[in-house]
This record gives structure tokens, sequence and C-alpha cells, in this order.
């Protein structure tokens, strides 16, 4: 089977490797749709934390199941996705139900080689499916997933102003969710064309573009208070330093992006609001049933983030083009 492997930044290499053979422990999976994020784009860059070369990139993936390993409910045939991160279920962050930041946690196509490829072979408790969603669709649930868990790290609250930095797929799928909280949404970026596709697509009321006085122009949409939530979708060094001073007094400010080095905070600015901060890594399965409720319920209408897409064969030659923000790229898809 054809594989693509990131042999080190900037370089895509196709392999020839063999197909998984089938096991009565592991789902199979052809793959017919791999969604391309912004860890992948980051990895190719080389500005990827917890990465080493050469890695199989891919952890947005849809497929048809071709073996079921055992998995209860599931069927050869079915059309799936899957949760992406492997878990140890003994450490203490699985003994407390948080599988997302096992301490010793492998994600597909970060820490292990992941789904650019023809078949993976998976943990069969990691598949997800939902009857009546398009490969497109479950190919999006992880990203959307990923915003989930963030605004429910942040506990968006009906009437409360919550400010995104990051127009990107993983910010759209934290703006969703915020909006489905009941949550006041500002969307901050410094691309003009996302915040246009923010109120456009999204409905997003509010908008800010970062390369303005935008600490002035959200102090006046929020009444002089600020923010109640601010979740950070950029990865950004800038933006996260910026985003506390966005906070609202008592207010909560999560960091769903990363970025390699330390945070400075003004300790003082930060005490005397009584701030809480905190990460949002990953997803967990109740996260992803959201989504798949969402999706299948109309409320969230993912395809419309798919800007580009190409086949497998492309992907060595397009993959640079996407990390050009005048390609005006949001989600670019691979069919196969």
């Amino acid at each position: 089977m054809k594989i693509l492997t990131c042999k080190k930044p900037g370089h895509f290499e196709y392999v020839e490797g063999e197909k998984p053979t089938s096991s009565s422990d592991k789902a199979l999976i052809k793959i017919k749709r791999i969604g391309i994020c912004g860890t992948d784009l980051h990895a190719y860059e080389g500005t990827q934390p917890y990465f080493s070369y050469p890695r199989v990139l891919g952890h947005e993936l849809s497929g048809e199941l071709i073996e079921t390993g055992g998995a209860e409910g599931f069927s050869v045939g079915d059309l799936v996705t899957i949760i992406p991160y492997f878990n140890c279920g003994k450490c203490v962050a699985c003994l407390a139900q948080k599988p997302n930041c096992c301490a010793s946690i492998s994600v597909f196509g970060v820490h292990e080689d992941g789904g650019m490829k023809e078949y993976i072979s998976v943990p069969p408790s990691a598949l997800v499916k939902e009857d009546g969603l398009s490969l497109d669709q479950l190919a999006l649930a992880e990203p959307l997933a990923i915003g989930a868990h963030g605004v429910r790290r942040a506990d968006v609250k009906s009437g409360e102003f919550v400010v995104v930095m990051g127009a990107g797929p993983i910010g759209l799928g934290v703006m969703e969710f915020a909006r489905i909280a009941g949550g006041k949404v500002i969307a901050m970026d410094i691309n003009e064309d996302r915040l246009a596709f923010c109120r456009e697509t999204l409905g997003v009321e509010y908008t800010v573009n970062a390369k303005g006085d935008f600490r002035k122009e959200i102090e006046k949409i929020t009444g002089g208070n600020f923010a109640e939530a601010v979740i950070d979708a950029t990865g950004s060094s800038i933006a996260i330093h910026n985003g506390f001073g966005l906070m609202a007094h008592g207010g909560r400010y999560v960091l769903v992006g990363l970025q390699k080095g330390p945070i400075e905070i003004n300790h003082p600015e930060f005490h005397k609001r009584e701030s809480t901060l905190m990460s949002s890594r990953n997803a967990t399965r109740e996260d992803f049933d959201t989504v798949l409720k969402a999706l299948k319920e109309q409320k969230v209408k993912a395809e419309s983030y798919i800007t580009h897409r190409v086949s497998f064969d492309q992907v060595k030659e397009d993959f640079a083009s996407w990390l050009d923000p005048a390609n005006k790229v949001i989600k670019a898809m691979v069919t196969l």
C-alpha cells in the first residue's frame, strides 16, 4: 500500500508498505478521507512540540471498516472515524477519567505513525461512528471535538462574552460550540479573509482584527468588562500573551493552542482578577459524542470549512501551498 511519510521538516516522500494484517484485537480501516490540521502543518514546518521524524502524519480520518477487531456495535462496511489518542488506562489521569491527557499518551500521527496511508489498524476501542453522517463529516469530528473540549473546559455559560483567538479550523470549532453553549462569540485573527468567513458562514456577530487596537475594540464590545472566557486556538506566543489582557475580572483563560517555550504573566494583573488559567488537550469520547450529535442535528455544518480538496497522490505537491495565507485555506481534505 502507498504511504506518505514526512521524512524531515519540509520534505514528504511516498513509500510502499505492507497492508496491516488481520487481527482479532485490532480494527482494520480502509482510509477514505484525511483532513489536514494545524498539527500536520506545524510538523511540516518543524515547529510542532512532541515531534520526531520520520513520521507518517494524519489523524483527522474517516473510512470504511474492513475488520471490526471484535468491537461491539460495529459491522464490516460501517463508515467510521477514530479517537486518535491512545491511552494506557492505568495512570493517574486515566483513572480520573481523563484519558485525553494520559501520562503516556500516544497520539496517532504525532507520537506514532498516523493515517496518511491506504489502510490503518487501530484498537477497536478507538472506533467511532454515527449513522447518517458523511465521510467528510466523520473526518471533521476530531478537530471539532478539540474545540468542544476547550469550550467545556472554559465552562462557557449563556450570555457570557467569549473571545476566541484564531479563526483556523480548531478556532472555528471553538466558536461553534461556544455559540451552542449560549456564549457571545468574539472572533479574533490577523487574517481578514478568515474573519469574513466567521461573519458570513458561521454568523459570528463580533470580529476583531488583531493587527488593530484589538484591546480597545473588545473593551467597547463588552461594555468595558472584557470577556468572561478567552480561548486561544493560535499556538502563537504573541497571541497567547495578549490574551491575558482580554479577561474580565473573574475570567477564565483556556489554551487550546500550543507554543514552544515559557509563558510570562503579569502576576498583579492576573491575581487581582482571580483569574483561572488552564490548558485543554485533545478530547474525550464525551466530546466526540457531543460533536456527532451536533453534526447530525445540523447545528454545525462543518462541510463548509472545506476549501481545498486533493487526491492522496497530490498531497506531496500541494502541501506547502496550504501554509500560504494567500491561498485562503481553511480546511484541506484529502480523498482516497
